[in-house]
């Protein structure tokens, strides 16, 4: 993937996200699909009791088992974890996606598998696929395959719109409606999307 991905000038921006998205629900139980070294669990999750964070790498998630006593903490790959059930034993409603590049796989494994769901849910995500979609790249994307069937290869200055209709119908799925979405992009190029979509069950 390209380095753009790794792009971090856009933390206050997603603090300010979340912050927004933890104002969305009430007693929130978060679940962390990309824990880091809990940069924004420190920021903004660090007075939320209960949670759930994925993280593959071993080194890091010494880190986190120790920055977050009361949370579940897993060394895993959060796709393969989260379509396992991982985290179903708490019913989250705050779910933080934040990968290097494409969110949908991780919240694909969150909707598909069997667990509780929230009346309300506050979604995050820090997408940061435009770049390729923007190159032309999109093609190669699983993922968005159908979206490049509907709507063609170049999908990059639409990216926002896309984003918005994927988590509509991949929400309904699991029995949820999109009450509010808001959006923008932001970073080195105005290559990465930051969302926030409230989704409740319908």
């Amino acid at each position: 993937m390209p380095n753009v991905q790794k792009d971090n000038t856009t933390f206050d921006a997603k603090v300010a996200l979340r912050k927004f998205a933890l104002r969305e629900v009430r007693e929130p139980i978060v679940m962390e699909c990309y824990g880091g070294l809990g940069h924004l669990y420190r920021a903004c999750y660090a007075r939320v009791r209960t949670g759930v964070v994925f993280e593959a790498k071993p080194e890091k998630c010494d880190v986190l088992g120790l920055q977050r006593p009361h949370w579940a903490v897993y060394e895993a790959d959060c796709v393969n974890a989260l379509s396992g059930g991982a985290g179903a034993h708490l019913c989250v409603n705050v779910l933080d996606l934040d990968p290097y590049g494409e969110p949908w796989p991780a919240l694909d494994a969150f909707f598909q598998s069997d667990r509780p769901r929230a009346e309300r849910l506050a979604l995050v995500v820090n997408d940061g696929l435009r770049h390729e979609l923007l190159m032309g790249m999109g093609w190669k994307v699983e993922s968005i395959r159908t979206m490049i069937e509907k709507y063609g290869n170049r999908l990059g200055e639409h990216y926002l719109e896309i984003c918005r209709e994927l988590v509509e119908t991949k929400a309904a799925l699991a029995g949820y409606r999109l009450d509010r979405f808001v959006g923008r992009y932001c970073g080195h190029a105005q290559q990465m999307t930051h969302y926030l979509a409230v989704l409740v069950k319908s």
